[in-house]
C-alpha cells in the first residue's frame, strides 16, 4: 500500500489555493481575452497552446507557449502538444504531499492551479456533415486528459471546462484562490464534461458500425448503438416535482436545442409541470407548418388550431380558434405557438389566466403587453431550435429509447378510402388537421375537429368508446358536421358509432382490427365517409 494512502497525516491543509500559474487551451474563444486579461492582471502566469496562445498574445497579454515548457515542438499536425511530463506531472502533483513537492522541484517542473480547457467541438462537427476523416480530427485526446488529470487532483487544481464559469474563479482568484468547495464542483461538471463528450465520440462510432451491418438495418426499423451514455448537467433546481413532497431540477443536455434551452423572459421560475406541459405544447404547436397553437393541461390538450387562411394575423387567429375548443380546461393552461406572439394574440392571452407562453419569439408590444401580469411565464425557444429524433424514457432498471413520432413526410395520398365517398377539399383539411393533432392527445386519443380547430377531445381513457363520449361531450353542438381521427383503430364498431350518432361526417383512423369489417359497415351505413391511414400514433 503506498504512502499516500496509508498516511493520511501527510496531508496538509489546501483549502484555498492561490493561482499562480495557469494552463489555458480552448477551441470556444468565448470569453477567452476577458479571463486572460483578469488573470495578467492578477500576475498569473499564462502557458497556452496553438491558436489560443496566439490570440492571447494578439491581445497584448505575456503568454508562455507549451512548446517551450515541454523542450518538444508541437508535432503530428498538432495531435501532439501537451502530452508530455512536463505538464501532467504539474497538473496531478499532489502538494499536500511532500514527497511530490520535493520530487517537482528535482525535476524542474512548476504546478499549475488553475486549468482552462474545453475540447474539440466533435458534435459540431459531426452536424455539420463532415466527412468522416474531419470527424474523427476532431476526437480530442490531449483535452481530455488534461481535463481529467485536473480534475483528480482538485484538490491542487481547479479545472474549468465552461466559459460560463469564467467570472466565479476569476473572482476567486482576485480573492486570494480557489476554495476546496469550488475545486470540487468544477471537477464533478468536468468529469460530466468529458463523459458526455466520449459519450458522444463511442455513439459516433458505433452508429457507422450500425449503418455498416446491413443485416441488423433490414431486421430492425431503426438503428440503434450497442449502448448509451447520457450526460447532462444541471441548470436549476426546481422549487419542487410533480407534487409539493418531491425534490426536482431541471438538467440540460449539451447538444440540446429544446424547451430545456428556451430563455425566459418574464414571470415566476418555471416548475416541473411547467416544462412537462411546455414540452407537450410545443411538441403539438411544432407538428404544423402552418402557423398554429397548443394549449395544454397535464399533457393533454385543451384546443389546437391552426390560423386561418384568410385571416389577417394567422398566429391570433389560431389561438384564438384553440381556445373556443374547451375554454374552461384552458384556464390555468400552457400556450405553445409556432410562430413569433403579435400583439393581437397577445390581447387575448392577457385576458387569461395562463400559466406559460412558449414561442420562437415575441412581439415587443406583445412582450409588453403580457410582462404587465406578474405570474405569467414567457419563453422564447432557442434560435435553432428542433424536435428531437430520439426520445428516451426511464424505467425501472433502464431506459426505453425510440424514434421520435413525426410527420416529417406526411402525405394523404397513401390513405385508403374505405366507406363514403371521396372527401372534398375542405373536409379533406380537416381530416388532415385532425389527425396531425391526434398525435398531441394521450392515448386511447379521439378528436374531433372544423375549420383547422379541435372542437372536442377524448384523451387518456382505458377504451375508445369512453374517449368518444368525451370527445363527443366537450364538443357538444359542434360534433355534428366535425371530423374525427382516432389515435388507433377500433376494435368494435361501438366507439365509432358514437361519432356517427353525433353526426361526425368524416373519419380518419389507423384500421387493422380484426373487425374493421364491422367498424366499416357502420360508417357506411351511415354514409360517412372513412379513411385508413395505415399509420397508428399512441402516445403514453
Amino acid at each position: 500500500m503506498s504512502v499516500h494512502a496509508a498516511d493520511p497525516s501527510l496531508y496538509r491543509d489546501r483549502d484555498v489555493v492561490p493561482v499562480r500559474r495557469a494552463l489555458i487551451s480552448v477551441s470556444d474563444k468565448s470569453g477567452l481575452l476577458e479571463l486572460a486579461g483578469a488573470l495578467a492582471d492578477a500576475g498569473v502566469e499564462i502557458v497556452s497552446t496553438g491558436s489560443t496562445a496566439q490570440a492571447i498574445r494578439d491581445a497584448g497579454y505575456a503568454v508562455t507557449d507549451v512548446a517551450s515548457v515541454t523542450g518538444f515542438p508541437e508535432s503530428l499536425d498538432g495531435r501532439v502538444k501537451t502530452l508530455h511530463p512536463s505538464v501532467h506531472a504539474g497538473l496531478l502533483a499532489d502538494l499536500r504531499l511532500e514527497s511530490h513537492e520535493q520530487q517537482l522541484a528535482d525535476l524542474g517542473i512548476e504546478p499549475f492551479q488553475l486549468v482552462v480547457v474545453n475540447l474539440y467541438p466533435f458534435v459540431e462537427t459531426v452536424a455539420s456533415g463532415a466527412d468522416t476523416a474531419t470527424v474523427v480530427e476532431n476526437v480530442d485526446i490531449g483535452g481530455p486528459a488534461m481535463v481529467r488529470a485536473s480534475a483528480k487532483n482538485h484538490p491542487n487544481v481547479a479545472i474549468v471546462v465552461s466559459p460560463a464559469s469564467y467570472a466565479e474563479v476569476v473572482e476567486a482568484v482576485r480573492a486570494g484562490g480557489t476554495s476546496l468547495e469550488l475545486r470540487k464542483r468544477l471537477a464533478a461538471q468536468a468529469f460530466a464534461h468529458t463523459a458526455a463528450y466520449d459519450g458522444a465520440v463511442a455513439a459516433y462510432f458505433a452508429s457507422d458500425v450500425v449503418a455498416a451491418d446491413t443485416h441488423r438495418d433490414i431486421e430492425t426499423p431503426g438503428s440503434f448503438e450497442p449502448s448509451l451514455a447520457l450526460s447532462a448537467d444541471l441548470a436549476a433546481t426546481l422549487r419542487y416535482g410533480e407534487n409539493a413532497h418531491q425534490a426536482a431540477a431541471l438538467y440540460t443536455a449539451d447538444d440540446g436545442t429544446g424547451i430545456a434551452q428556451a430563455t425566459q423572459l418574464h414571470g415566476k421560475e418555471m416548475s416541473y409541470n411547467n416544462y412537462v406541459d411546455a414540452d407537450a405544447a410545443v411538441r403539438a404547436a411544432f407538428d404544423f407548418d402552418e402557423p398554429a397553437v397548443a394549449i395544454i393541461k397535464h399533457a393533454n390538450p385543451c384546443g389546437i388550431a391552426v390560423g386561418a387562411p384568410d385571416a389577417a394575423d394567422p398566429i391570433a387567429s389560431a389561438h384564438a380558434a384553440a381556445h373556443a375548443c374547451d375554454p374552461l380546461s384552458a384556464f390555468g393552461g400552457v400556450i405553445a405557438a409556432n410562430r413569433p406572439v403579435t400583439l393581437a394574440m397577445a390581447e387575448t392571452v392577457a385576458d387569461i389566466f395562463t400559466e406559460v407562453v412558449v414561442a420562437p419569439g415575441f412581439e415587443p408590444e406583445a412582450l409588453e403587453l403580457l410582462a404587465r401580469k406578474k405570474n405569467i411565464r414567457l419563453l422564447t425557444l432557442p434560435a435553432d431550435f428542433a424536435l428531437a429524433a430520439r426520445e428516451v424514457k426511464q424505467i425501472s432498471g433502464g431506459f426505453l429509447v425510440q424514434d421520435a413520432d413525426r410527420f416529417t413526410a406526411f402525405d394523404q395520398s397513401t390513405w385508403d378510402l374505405v366507406s363514403g365517398e371521396p372527401a372534398d377539399d375542405q373536409t379533406l383539411a380537416d381530416l388532415a388537421f385532425a389527425w396531425k393533432a391526434s398525435r398531441a392527445v394521450k392515448s386511447n386519443g379521439i378528436l374531433l375537429a372544423n375549420a383547422g380547430a379541435s372542437v372536442g377531445v377524448g384523451m387518456g381513457q382505458v377504451n375508445r368508446v369512453d374517449s368518444c363520449h368525451l370527445a363527443v361531450n366537450r364538443a357538444g353542438d359542434r360534433a355534428a358536421g366535425s371530423v374525427a381521427a382516432s389515435d388507433a383503430f377500433f376494435p368494435f364498431a361501438d366507439g365509432l358509432q358514437v361519432l356517427l350518432d353525433a353526426g361526425v361526417r368524416a373519419v380518419a383512423q389507423p384500421g387493422g382490427s380484426v373487425r374493421d369489417d364491422e367498424v366499416i359497415a357502420a360508417a357506411t351505413a351511415a354514409g360517412v365517409t372513412m379513411y385508413f391511414t395505415g399509420e397508428r400514433h399512441f402516445f403514453h
